[in-house]
């Protein structure tokens, strides 16, 4: 994908993109830092906030961006929604095809250019259901 911008690919950049799409997790940039270090030893945590960032602004990426829990990304940047957990913060992808064209009836329904939407569900996670 990196190759479809007009991105410069530096070493980090490949590896934070290619340690982000080897997982389904939906890392912090903490998470990213610590994942990247194992690679790149001598990377700061600033490099690899602003990589995300970039990655992220170019579409490269996608930020999880949800009020109130820290910034996480996802390597896959096709439209699907995500399930948080509430108690742990936990991001997973939600496999569901809604089989509803929601961007078009927003479009229909109000004055807004619609660009794309998100959809989270909110719930408790199969492993602090156990903690409730």
């Amino acid at each position: 994908m990196l190759e479809d911008t007009s991105l410069r690919m530096t070493k980090q950049r490949q590896v934070i993109l290619e340690e982000l799409r080897a997982v389904t997790s939906h890392p912090t940039a903490d998470d990213m830092y610590d994942m990247v270090r194992r690679r790149l030893p001598n990377v700061s945590l600033g490099t690899v906030y602003r990589n995300l960032e970039i990655l992220a602004e170019s579409g490269v990426v996608q930020k999880i961006d949800i009020g109130g829990t820290k910034k996480r990304f996802d390597g896959n940047v096709d439209l699907h929604h995500h399930l948080r957990c509430t108690l742990c913060g936990r991001v997973d992808d939600a496999h569901i095809d809604t089989g509803v064209d929601l961007e078009a009836i927003a479009a229909m329904n109000t004055d807004y250019t619609i660009l794309r939407h998100r959809l989270e569900f909110i719930g408790i996670c199969p492993g602090c259901r156990p903690k409730q």
